[in-house]
């Protein structure tokens, strides 16, 4: 097998042979994994105090992981980092800057959203049913999205909320979020939402779930994700865009996915519970 191409594939590949791995290249793994920005930027002799290990250790850890050095793998998380959009400012100027026609514009838009949409599918075919078993069987659903991934995160709640009374969105108004948190409770299932730059927020909560014990399930834009790495399952979704913000077209559909499918499993007992909140919000005036 080749050596991974993307950070992705490395945690993947790391994963799959992690409890085979000695000490000293766990924490050297682990290291990697939890800060890929450190080590596309820091030499190995840093990387390898921060993770407390030798510099030996970590090209020996790469040699491991079918790399020729140190250097080789490095250049994995560097070439990712290279890929990630500039500042929102700089993207702005660089659409000022291109004086493209509004036509073409909306062509180069509607072909980016295009495949972000078609890549949802093959990203999250393995994932998508364990998922969605992990939400069917927690005593609540908690779904927490911040800043801009406030927006998906109140869509699932919203639709979920249809068909199934236990599910709960977290919020941070008048600082009330860490007394929701104490609540946390290891029958719970946290749908933690997000993507770069990752809210302080919604690291928050990631670490309280998992002290609380709760069931994790992250949607996100990276497998090596702040919020994936230490989640149950993971779904994921890009946000390549053609503007000067990343692009939350995939995400709402990937959330608008995960509902159908948690109703399609929930069966006969959601379609009751839908038909009593539709003939209740009938019945107080909801719609116009």
């Amino acid at each position: 097998m080749s050596a991974p191409h993307s950070p992705d594939e490395l945690i993947q590949f790391i994963q799959s042979q992690y409890a085979d791995l000695s000490p000293q290249f766990q924490a050297g793994a682990r290291y990697l994994i939890d800060h890929p920005a450190q080590v596309s930027t820091l030499s190995a002799r840093k990387v390898a105090t921060l993770a407390g290990v030798q510099p030996a250790t970590l090209v020996r850890l790469a040699q491991h992981l079918g790399y020729a050095g140190w250097e080789a793998l490095k250049s994995v998380f560097t070439r990712a980092l290279q890929q990630h959009p500039g500042s929102y400012a700089a993207r702005a100027q660089s659409l000022i800057d291109s004086s493209e026609p509004a036509q073409t514009a909306w062509l180069n838009a509607a072909q980016q959203q295009s495949r972000n949409l078609m890549a949802l599918e093959p990203a999250n075919r393995s994932a998508l049913d364990s998922a969605v078993t992990q939400l069917l069987g927690a005593s609540r659903i908690v779904i927490a999205g911040f800043r801009s991934s406030y927006p998906p995160a109140f869509s699932l709640c919203y639709l979920c909320s249809l068909f199934r009374p236990d599910v709960h969105l977290l919020h941070n108004a008048g600082g009330t979020m860490s007394l929701d948190l104490h609540h946390l409770q290891a029958t719970d299932a946290v749908v933690l939402i997000s993507y770069t730059p990752y809210s302080r927020e919604i690291i928050q909560v990631a670490e309280a779930a998992h002290a609380q014990g709760c069931a994790v399930l992250a949607l996100c834009d990276s497998q090596v994700a702040p919020i994936a790495l230490r989640a149950d399952h993971i779904l994921t979704f890009p946000t390549q865009g053609h503007s000067f913000f990343p692009s939350t077209v995939a995400v709402q559909s990937l959330v608008e996915m995960l509902a159908q499918q948690l109703l399609v499993r929930s069966g006969e007992r959601a379609i009751a519970e839908l038909s009593r909140t539709e003939a209740s919000l009938q019945a107080t005036g909801a719609y116009a």
